[in-house]
């Protein structure tokens, strides 16, 4: 087993539960499917379900690349801080849309970090003898 072995089943349980956040709202604001709007706090629990959404293929594959061609460990490490902060990023938003902004650079600088660490192992690997 590897660090990085424990990341799809984590995966899936934040977007389970994301999905689920959104779903108790529906019921607690009468909004149903297929709409999208209503109430302000389904609207931000809605909205920050879509965004971690959209986040989580660049997050697992960035993750992936730099763990098999960097480090592992490292690649752990963010991934951690990163799962952390679009907890916060989705807890935040829930409350308030400028509660979302700290935790979402966060998020940012370390997915910046994890495409940092994949260019410079698949340099390293490819470049290098």
């Amino acid at each position: 087993k590897t660090p990085l072995d424990c990341y799809p089943p984590c995966v899936v349980l934040f977007l389970v539960y994301f999905v689920l956040q959104v779903i108790y709202a529906r019921r607690k604001h009468k909004i149903s499917p297929p709409e999208t709007t209503g109430h302000p706090e389904f609207e931000r629990i809605f909205r920050a379900q879509a965004n971690c959404s959209e986040y989580f293929p660049i997050f697992v594959s960035l993750l992936w690349i730099a763990g098999i061609f960097f480090h592992q460990g490292v690649a752990a490490v963010c991934g951690l801080l990163y799962l952390y902060t679009r907890l916060q990023y989705f807890q935040g938003y829930t409350m308030a849309a400028q509660e979302r902004l700290g935790p979402l650079y966060a998020s940012a600088r370390l997915l910046w970090l994890l495409l940092g660490l994949a260019v410079t192992g698949l340099l390293a690997h490819f470049l290098l003898p």
